[in-house]
C-alpha cells in the first residue's frame, strides 16, 4: 500500500491517497484498510478518501484463497469501518479486476472506472464466495439481478457496472476524474456525510414511521446549521 497526497488527481489540502494492490492477500489487504482508516480518523477537516486498486497481474485469483475464517472476519470489519467513515470515500478501478474488489467498490460512496474495466466475481471453485459481498450485491442492485450474477455469472462487465450502478463515472484520465471527483465531494461536511449515509442505509429495510422522526431531527439540524442559530431541536424534530 502507498499513501500521500497531492497524487494521481487528488488535492494535497484535500484528502488522503491510497494505492492497494488488488492481488496482495487478504491479511495484507486488511491491515492496509486498517492504517486506512486510522490514518482518515486521524484528520479534523473535510477529507476525501480515495481508493486507487491496481488489478492483480496477470490474472485475479480465486479469493480468499487459503485463510482462516478470523482473517476473514478481521477482513469484513475493515470494509465496514471503510464504509462507516464521517469522511467521502471513492474507489477508483481500472483494468481486469477481481478478488476484493467488487467489495471495495460496494463499500464506497463514489466509484470511478477506467474504460478497460473488468470485474470478475470472488469465486472459488465455481462457486460465488459467500462473503457480505453477497449482502452488499443485493441491498445494491436488488434480489432478482443479484441472484442472476451470483448463479450464473462470472465476470461483470464494464456497460452492466455502469447501468446497475456499481460504477459511477467511467473515464479515459483517471487522474482527472480524480480530481474533479474529490473537489465536488470535499465540499460536503464530514458529519453531514455521515448522517445522510445512514439515513440512506435505513431507507431500504425501516418502516416509513419509525424513519420519519430520524428523518426530522436531520432536517431540524440542517435547518438549524443554515440559520447559524444552534438552538436545541424543535418538538417536531424529537
Amino acid at each position: 500500500m502507498r499513501t500521500g497526497p497531492d497524487r494521481a488527481g487528488l488535492p494535497e489540502d484535500l484528502g488522503l491517497l491510497v494505492e492497494l494492490d488488488g492481488g496482495s492477500r487478504l491479511p495484507e489487504l486488511t491491515a492496509a484498510l486498517d492504517e486506512v482508516c486510522e490514518q482518515a480518523g486521524a484528520r479534523h477537516g473535510r477529507t476525501v478518501v480515495v481508493l486507487r486498486v491496481t488489478p492483480a497481474s496477470p490474472e485475479p485469483r480465486e479469493w480468499p484463497g487459503d485463510v482462516s475464517i478470523q482473517e476473514v472476519k478481521r477482513w469484513e470489519r475493515a470494509v465496514r469501518r471503510l464504509e462507516r467513515l464521517d469522511h467521502v470515500n471513492i474507489a477508483v478501478v481500472e483494468g481486469t479486476c477481481g478478488g476484493p474488489v467488487l467489495d471495495l467498490l460496494l463499500a464506497a460512496d463514489y466509484r470511478i472506472a477506467g474504460s478497460d474495466l473488468r470485474l470478475m466475481l470472488p469465486i472459488n471453485g465455481g462457486h460465488f464466495w459467500p462473503g457480505m459481498t453477497l449482502y452488499r450485491l443485493v441491498q445494491h442492485i436488488g434480489l432478482a439481478r443479484a441472484r442472476r450474477i451470483v448463479l450464473w455469472d462470472s465476470a461483470i462487465e464494464l456497460h452492466e457496472a455502469t447501468a446497475l450502478g456499481i460504477v459511477d463515472q467511467v473515464s479515459e484520465d483517471l487522474t482527472d476524474a480524480v480530481h474533479t471527483a474529490a473537489v465536488l465531494r470535499g465540499r460536503l461536511s464530514d458529519r453531514e456525510t455521515h448522517i445522510r449515509r445512514r439515513l440512506l442505509e435505513e431507507a431500504a429495510s425501516a418502516e416509513y414511521d419509525d424513519a420519519l422522526g430520524v428523518h426530522l431531527a436531520a432536517c431540524d439540524r440542517e435547518l438549524r446549521r443554515l440559520t447559524g442559530t444552534g438552538a436545541k431541536p424543535t418538538e417536531a424534530a424529537k
